[in-house]
């Protein structure tokens, strides 16, 4: 029979995430992850395996805790102002980010994804999560006449993706609140209804 786990997984995950977001997959060490879990290697291994399986494992538990819950939330909203808080969030998160941090999902989508086939499929599976999120919106608010009909949803989400994808990088190099607010207000402003 085996032996019950000593240890809280989610309280690791947590400690391995902010350790692979702050430093990357490739920079971050087992010692690293040994050292802020609390664990020993041989733990780390027999509860989540190797390096990368438990950087897998950390990156969609990130997606899981950040990504959909912000989504999940946002759904509950009418659909014009769902996308403006959606992005207010993520401008609020990148201004209080001291150490620059971006966000894990596009580090990895630059760092990981490139080399290894499975995490690609998970940064995309996540990534057209949030454009179908951003589908569903403007077409409910194409519907209620509170964003512009003239281009199709499909496009306008994969425009408002890109919007992210640029201000979560600008954001690591040019966390300057003026210019982040302006690239969203400018995005915003595009799916209002025209008024001729």
């Amino acid at each position: 029979m085996a032996r019950p786990r000593e240890f809280n997984e989610q309280s690791v995950l947590d400690a391995a995430t902010n350790c692979f977001w702050e430093r990357g997959y490739c920079a971050t060490s087992m010692r690293d992850l040994i050292d802020r879990t609390g664990l020993t290697s041989a733990s780390l291994y027999n509860a989540f395996g190797d390096k990368r399986a438990l950087f897998q494992a950390s990156l969609n538990h990130f997606i899981g805790q950040t990504i959909y819950e912000r989504i999940e939330r946002c759904e509950e909203m009418a659909p014009r102002e769902a996308i403006r808080v959606f992005f207010e969030e993520v401008v609020g998160r990148s201004l209080e980010d001291r150490q620059h941090k971006g966000c894990m999902l596009v580090n990895t989508a630059l760092e990981v994804a490139p080399h290894d086939a499975g995490i690609q499929r998970d940064v995309a599976a996540a990534l057209r999560r949030i454009e179908s999120f951003f589908e569903r919106m403007i077409r409910a608010g194409q519907a209620d006449c509170s964003i512009d009909s003239s281009a199709a949803p499909e496009d306008l989400a994969s425009h408002l993706l890109g919007v992210l994808m640029g201000l979560r990088v600008l954001s690591r190099v040019r966390p300057e609140p003026g210019s982040l607010r302006a690239l969203v207000q400018v995005a915003l402003t595009a799916l209002a209804p025209s008024t001729h």
